[in-house]
């Protein structure tokens, strides 16, 4: 009795064989050759399935097993990898047959923290720790996960793990987009450190690249050997919709296999990697032809259709997009359906108010605008580093204040106050690998971290870690950093102060947690309206000395808020403020 053919895409360990099935529309024939059958480019030939697919079983195949599909086109004979092969030897090697499914979770039954909690740290693996001349991988990336369960945050997130080509690079060229880099150590390995970030109560979130593929070593390039003109074949547009600041490369996204194929690699990392969330690299470029004009229904409609799964079946997973323009379709269930956003306006006031030489010129009004008083705060994600923040010409904040002298007084002091408004503002906060450490100049893939700079600065870390506590509300004082309600109290664009307030209600009850800026060089005294009258305690005050020996301490003293009414409050205080720091009260219970 025939059995029947098993279902699925790519290669598909079974009892004692594999099956394999590859779309190919065009193709005379196809067979697979591998390790199993000693490379031979006849053993094995697939049989011809509706919609230009084509499938085989082979005996003996199985997990780690070496193979490439044979593919005869007009009489001409291509090598190329299994388009969803979850393992390759390098991005010009073999593909390697992967049971998905075998690998042991353990005990792992993570609850992805809810997204008004969350506090991410975005890193690459290839620069994280590692030493100069050899890039680090999963391992490497690993051993440091106590390090930032200690710092507080709850999300990390990984610049992309598809394979990619060479040895060094930012990961957003994947080669082959259904596999695990191979020099960052493969699939099991990338399981094993989502299963220990879990362990560690840290959320793992993945950069995936969906706007284009390749365009290195990238196999799937006229995959079945055919395409029109020079263009990229059956994965790729075959008109003006390929062309990307990356490549010719764009998927076609309304040909239903290759849509399938984006899907069902998005899903792929929810699924079979247990990843808490997906960051999708530049949807402008899905969206759209060429990031302005020419909208591309189908790359809408894709986002769409992935977020809407995701959101349906596991709710508690975060989908973010980095589109840069705040088009508020990104996060409508109309539009891309995305939980949330990367925020360019936030991130380009805040560094400007810090990165400005002249207090003059800081401008108090556009961080009033920043902060952004109505909407669904968790709509954004909120930043004033990231990888591409601090390359392609852009330095890490601190060295932006002050390149001769990156860790003097005032690059400490204004490169802390942005981390501090970052992690007190409206939204989900973002932090970049060794921000908390200041590290400077600015990121490239060859260069790793400076681990030294940590203990260096272990007091601006114990800063940065204590901001992120109160985010979190770990001491159970500053509940108001979690909620959806912010509104301001105080601007004063000539002293160069600025107050807001968050709650978790409209009430503005006992949970509201009041935040202080003086963005000068000199103390204030700063008079602000407070939503009741009573004692507000000082949570954090980021000139103490105890951060840095270079800050002054400046006192900053509890206040006991009056019945006089201020800037539309029913109470007010006057908070004394140090140079370039933010201060952060909440109220003491009767």
């Amino acid at each position: 009795m025939t059995q029947p053919r098993t279902t699925g895409i790519g290669s598909i360990p079974l009892d004692g064989r594999t099956a394999f099935r590859v779309w190919a529309p065009h193709a005379e024939a196809v067979s697979v050759t591998g390790t199993f059958n000693d490379w031979s480019e006849d053993a094995h030939a697939l049989e011809a399935e509706d919609g230009g697919y084509w499938y085989g079983e082979v005996e003996g195949a199985g997990p780690g097993d070496e193979y490439k599909y044979v593919i005869t086109t007009d009489g001409r004979r291509f090598h190329r990898v299994d388009p969803r092969a979850r393992a390759v030897t390098s991005s010009v090697g073999n593909g390697i047959i992967y049971d998905r499914d075998a690998f042991d979770w353990q005990d792992d039954s993570f609850a992805t923290p809810n997204h008004n909690e969350l506090v991410i740290y975005e890193t690459h693996i290839g620069s994280f720790v590692a030493e100069e001349g050899d890039p680090g991988d999963i391992t490497t990336m690993a051993s440091r996960l106590g390090y930032l369960q200690s710092l507080g945050v709850n999300a990390i997130e990984l610049m992309p793990v598809a394979e990619f080509a060479g040895d060094y690079s930012w990961g957003y060229n994947p080669a082959h987009p259904f596999a695990v880099e191979s020099n960052y150590g493969g699939p099991d390995l990338l399981k094993a450190f989502v299963r220990e970030a879990h362990r560690h109560g840290l959320a793992v979130i993945l950069d995936v690249v969906l706007n284009h593929f390749g365009p290195s070593d990238l196999s799937l390039w006229q995959f079945d050997g055919t395409s029109e003109g020079d263009k990229g074949g059956i994965y790729f547009y075959q008109d003006e919709r390929s062309h990307t600041p990356w490549g010719e490369t764009r998927p076609d996204y309304g040909r239903e296999e290759v849509r399938q194929y984006c899907y069902d690699n998005a899903l792929m990392w929810i699924e079979e990697y247990r990843m808490d969330g997906l960051r999708f690299d530049a949807t402008l470029y899905i969206r759209t032809v060429s990031g302005v004009g020419t909208d591309i229904p189908e790359g809408w409609a894709l986002m769409r259709d992935i977020n809407t799964a995701i959101r349906r079946d596991l709710p508690s997973k975060i989908l973010i997009a980095e589109d840069l323009q705040n088009d508020p379709m990104l996060t409508s269930l109309d539009g891309a359906a995305f939980n949330a956003q990367w925020d360019a306006a936030y991130v380009h006031a805040v560094r400007a108010l810090v990165t400005t030489p002249d207090d003059s010129a800081r401008s108090m009004e556009s961080l009033a605008g920043a902060l952004r008083t109505e909407g669904d705060p968790w709509d954004r994600v909120i930043y004033t580093e990231s990888h591409d923040e601090v390359a392609n010409g852009k330095l890490r904040v601190a060295h932006e204040i002050d390149g001769d002298n990156p860790s003097g007084w005032p690059a400490q002091k204004r490169a802390t106050l942005a981390m501090a408004i970052t992690l007190t503002s409206p939204g989900i906060p973002m932090l970049f690998q060794g921000q908390e450490f200041l590290e400077d100049e600015w990121f490239r893939d060859t260069v790793p971290l400076d681990w030294d700079k940590a203990e260096q600065f272990r007091d601006i870390v114990r800063l940065a870690r204590d901001l992120i506590a109160l985010r979190r509300n770990a001491t159970g004082t500053t509940a108001g950093l979690t909620g959806s309600h912010t509104w301001l109290l105080h601007v004063d664009d000539q002293a160069k102060t600025i107050a807001w307030a968050r709650g978790l209600d409209t009430d503005r009850g006992m949970d509201t947690v009041a935040i202080v800026v003086n963005a000068s060089t000199e103390p204030h005294d700063v008079t602000i309206g407070l939503p009741h009258a009573g004692r507000w305690s000082v949570r954090f005050n980021s000139d103490a000395s105890t951060y840095s020996a270079l800050f002054g301490g400046h006192t900053t003293r509890h206040v006991d808020a009056v019945p006089t009414p201020v800037h539309d409050q029913s109470a007010s205080a006057t908070v004394s403020v140090g140079p370039y720091t933010l201060v952060v009260l909440s109220p003491e219970p009767a």
